[in-house]
């Protein structure tokens, strides 16, 4: 069972699994890259001059497991609550599952709407955290902003996502941030 799945490798997902396992969460992303990154271009990310959604996904992608996320080359079908949290089966059959589920599926809110949660024009209804109304289920990134889609805005909501988890799991709030030596 991993602390936190993650369904969606697309910048939302991959910063929050990027934020959770740096900090020492048990982290399973599932996701087949077909994000629409690929077809992005980015000149308007801080700190990154210049960058192709692919080139983006590769990078973050091998961040995520350098610090011990495991990526399951694989799409979730479906997703229910159990008494320890989450179970989520994929197209080959196979169930997994976790105490925190974190939905970032994109423009795609298929998971989300099978789980109850109120969906608005804008997007998929969580608070400022990205909290839904089940309790330990985190949806972020575009299906929070349907209209609304930026590679960075989407990173933020997966590290605010993934904040949340862990200062919820130390019983404190919690800030990450290295310093230099």
């Amino acid at each position: 069972m991993s602390d936190v799945i993650i369904v969606g490798d697309g910048p939302a997902g991959l910063s929050a699994a990027l934020f959770l396992a740096k900090n020492g969460q048990d982290v399973t992303v599932f996701g087949v890259n077909k994000t629409a990154m690929h077809s992005a271009k980015l000149y308007n990310y801080l700190g990154i001059p210049e960058i192709t959604g692919s080139d983006f996904q590769k990078v973050a992608h091998a961040q995520v497991q350098k610090f011990g996320a495991k990526i399951q080359d694989q799409q979730v079908t479906s997703i229910e609550k159990t008494a320890a949290g989450f179970a989520v089966s994929t197209e080959s059959g196979e169930r997994y599952e976790s105490k925190y589920l974190i939905i970032a599926e994109g423009k795609s809110i298929k998971l989300a709407q099978s789980m109850g949660l109120t969906i608005t024009s804008s997007g998929v209804e969580v608070d400022h955290n990205y909290r839904s109304a089940v309790d330990k289920l985190y949806v972020v990134g575009r299906s929070t902003r349907l209209t609304r889609s930026q590679a960075v805005i989407s990173v933020g909501t997966g590290a605010v996502a993934a904040l949340d988890i862990l200062a919820t799991e130390k019983g404190k709030d919690f800030v990450d941030y290295d310093t230099v030596d």
